[in-house]
């Protein structure tokens, strides 16, 4: 069992460790939905009541989590577009897609935060939660914006898509252990555990041709 950290730098490590150890029991259990502050605290190697010192509860750690997911996801997206310009729809919500799938828990959380995390916690952490979120987003959309010929309201709304379906496609892919033994059961019900990637992949690129007006019009019946 660690001592408890004496200095700044000691707590500032601390409480990373907590959030290195959420999102490894995250990654092991399948699901944000089973991190408990006992599983955090024994990965973290710490005594089950020192998380207290660093964060007030589960709720309050889950949604650091989800905003260094904001942080996560810019740098990934500013590597991933670097200097590029002149992106066609397909190949932008390409870049969002494949900087999503590669933040597997981020992807989880955006379900979570806004369903209680964001109104389990006290207003001012709430509103550094939004602060630094909404700042993320739109680095995000300036860099998008730099690399494609799409609009920046273009670019906005199909950022607006790409966080809706990965929220929705990645519990829907990942189904509980009940639904997934159903799915066992019920084979003609398992289309409703999606494949993540693939799924984001189509449906986004829809998305960003249709917001770009470059899908074909539909024939009349």
């Amino acid at each position: 069992m660690r001592q408890r950290a004496r200095s700044s730098e000691d707590k500032a490590r601390r409480a990373e460790d907590l959030l290195a150890a959420a999102e490894a029991v995250a990654l092991d259990l399948g699901g944000v939905r089973y991190v408990t502050l006992a599983a955090v605290t024994e990965r973290a190697g710490l005594h089950r009541t020192g998380v207290r010192r660093y964060y007030s509860s589960k709720e309050e750690l889950l949604l650091e989590l989800a905003e260094r997911g904001w942080y996560q996801w810019r740098d990934a997206v500013l590597a991933e577009v670097g200097d590029r310009t002149g992106l066609d729809p397909a190949h932008t919500a390409a870049a969002i897609s494949a900087t999503l799938a590669s933040l597997p828990v981020f992807c989880d959380l955006l379900t979570h935060a806004p369903l209680h995390l964001e109104g389990d916690v006290d207003i001012e952490r709430a509103r550094r939660y939004k602060t630094n979120a909404f700042a993320a987003h739109d680095e995000i959309a300036r860099a998008l914006c730099r690399a494609s010929r799409m609009t920046v309201e273009q670019i906005q709304g199909l950022l607006t898509s790409a966080v809706l379906l990965a929220a929705g496609l990645w519990q829907a892919s990942h189904p509980t252990p009940t639904l997934t033994r159903l799915y066992e059961q019920e084979p003609r019900w398992g289309h409703a555990a999606l494949d993540f990637r693939l799924q984001l992949d189509r449906l986004l690129t829809a998305s960003a041709m249709g917001l770009a007006g470059t899908l074909p019009a539909a024939h009349p019946h």
